[in-house]
């Protein structure tokens, strides 16, 4: 995959003011009657289906017609949460180049907005190894390590303009994930689930995780960011007393946020979709720019197209644009 952006991911990160991040992706999919996703890779390999490569570029350009509407940086994360070698084979699709494939999807997209495409950046997604929600499940560091570097290196190896490990529970497994993107040579950033009382789910302080993985790496994480967490939920995280530190501000760059306030736990339990008025998602999640200086913001679970333009209209009023 050819790389279209002007400039690395780290300097556009520099540059712009705000990145647009994409909303919910695996969850629109999944109320949509028309699509039955993976129960090992969830909907990495929709790009093998006509009618699931139709719902997802559906989905993905109309992220993309925001982002180009206000002419904003954009992040699109490749559907590749849960393409692991374990489940690649447990899906039947061993020998199938699952991440690359999606890799070369999403550039596919990115060239159809031509000028516009050199704004649009593509992540490398990858997740924990069992339930994101579940801090019992992670992963020792050095078991981890071992096990996520195959799609490490696969990701890598696509052409994709930095690598994101995402919805982390717990720092053991978030430390080897680190490790084994670190060791890509690519730039990479690590984001976690927290609670309000500003930890992560397995009760490890926010300031205490970004401060071990950074020690436990080499070369560090280009930043770190939240995500699958309400704005409410973030803002009383950051706020809290353990995460007073200069730390704290300077190397979490940013949110994908839910539009629902529950805990992790209740949201994994819940048989509705818990959505936020995309106005007032766009307000509370645009506010933690001025407030915090968030520099990468967009949607997780309960989002759609509405949530993120109703974002990208807030955040072009802040003169969040090049």
């Amino acid at each position: 995959m050819s790389n279209m952006t002007k400039m690395s991911f780290p300097d556009l990160l520099a540059s712009s003011p705000v990145i647009l991040g994409e909303g919910a992706v695996i969850e629109r999919l999944r109320r949509n009657p028309d699509i039955v996703l993976d129960p090992h890779v969830v909907n990495s390999a929709l790009i093998y289906q006509p009618t699931g490569l139709n719902a997802l570029a559906k989905i993905c350009r109309e992220y993309l017609e925001i982002g180009r509407q206000f002419n904003m940086p954009m992040m699109l994360s490749t559907p590749t949460w849960r393409a692991s070698r374990e489940r690649i084979d447990s899906a039947g699709l061993t020998g199938r180049d699952l991440n690359g494939d999606n890799a070369r999807f999403l550039d596919g997209l990115r060239r159809e907005y031509g000028d516009y495409g050199q704004k649009v950046v593509i992540c490398g997604l990858m997740s924990c190894r069992g339930d994101a929600y579940n801090p019992a499940e992670a992963m020792t560091t050095d078991a981890a390590r071992e096990f996520h570097r195959w799609q490490a290196d696969a990701l890598a190896s696509s052409g994709v303009d930095f690598l994101l490990a995402a919805t982390l529970p717990a720092l053991s497994e978030a430390t080897g994930l680190a490790q084994a993107l670190a060791a890509t040579g690519q730039p990479y950033m690590i984001s976690v689930l927290v609670r309000p009382g500003g930890t992560l789910l397995d009760g490890t302080p926010l300031a205490t995780a970004i401060a071990a993985i950074d020690a436990a790496t080499s070369p560090r994480p280009l930043a770190y960011l939240v995500n699958c967490t309400h704005a409410s939920v973030f803002r009383k995280a950051m706020l809290h007393e353990s995460n007073a530190l200069s730390l704290v501000r300077e190397r979490i760059i940013g949110l994908l946020a839910n539009t629902s306030a529950l805990s992790p736990e209740e949201l994994d339990n819940s048989t509705e979709l818990a959505e936020e008025e995309p106005a007032l998602f766009g307000q509370t999640v645009a506010a933690l720019y001025q407030d915090f200086g968030m520099k990468l913001l967009g949607g997780c679970c309960g989002t759609d197209d509405r949530h993120i333009r109703c974002l990208a209209e807030r955040l072009s009023g802040l003169g969040c644009i090049n």
